[in-house]
């Protein structure tokens, strides 16, 4: 097998394109947003009253706390796009080197990563979105083919007393069985 991208069979028809490399020198594919999508500023609602209550001692209720943190969460932008490698290689995301400088975006883990095995899975067809947090005052208005983040395919080693691992993958984003 060679590794690649697809289109998920949900996006299929409308007018997507698989990530691409824009320079010869480019180790990464960009990923292109499959819909208009917004990202809410975590600034809002409950969130700063929260901090305030912190800041000056006081306690906070379940429901602010529920609240705010749900502002906090990663918002899942999709991509439409699924990918399929060779074994024992993944396909790396990570944020475009703009988004957070120009458009306050980060991805609060650091990095993605897309295992052979997701390719394709009975879930959710190995569908790959961007993990995304809003860090600015304003909500971000992303529009269907603006890119998001960009994905490098990578080679792994695995520890030579490793123990011989069967388990198959059964779930679909955020999915190793545990």
């Amino acid at each position: 097998m060679a590794r690649g991208f697809e289109i998920v069979s949900a996006y299929a028809n409308q007018g997507l394109h698989v990530p691409y490399r824009t320079t010869k020198q480019a180790a990464g594919y960009d990923f292109e947003a499959a819909e208009d999508f917004t990202l809410p500023s975590i600034w809002k609602k409950n969130f700063i009253k929260v901090l305030w209550q912190m800041h000056h001692g006081e306690t906070s209720s379940e429901a602010d706390l529920d609240a705010a943190a749900k502002v906090l969460k990663p918002w899942l932008v999709p991509t439409g796009i699924k990918s399929y490698m060779n074994d024992g290689e993944y396909l790396l995301i990570a944020n475009r080197s703009s988004n957070p400088l120009k458009r306050n975006l980060i991805l609060p883990n650091g990095i993605g990563v897309i295992d052979a095995d997701y390719y394709n899975n009975a879930k959710n067809e190995g569908a790959i979105y961007v993990q995304l947090i809003n860090m600015g005052i304003r909500d971000v208005h992303i529009k269907k083919g603006e890119r998001i983040a960009q994905g490098i395919f990578t080679q792994y080693l695995t520890a030579t007393n490793e123990a011989d691992v069967t388990t198959t993958r059964s779930g679909g984003f955020g999915s190793t069985n545990k």
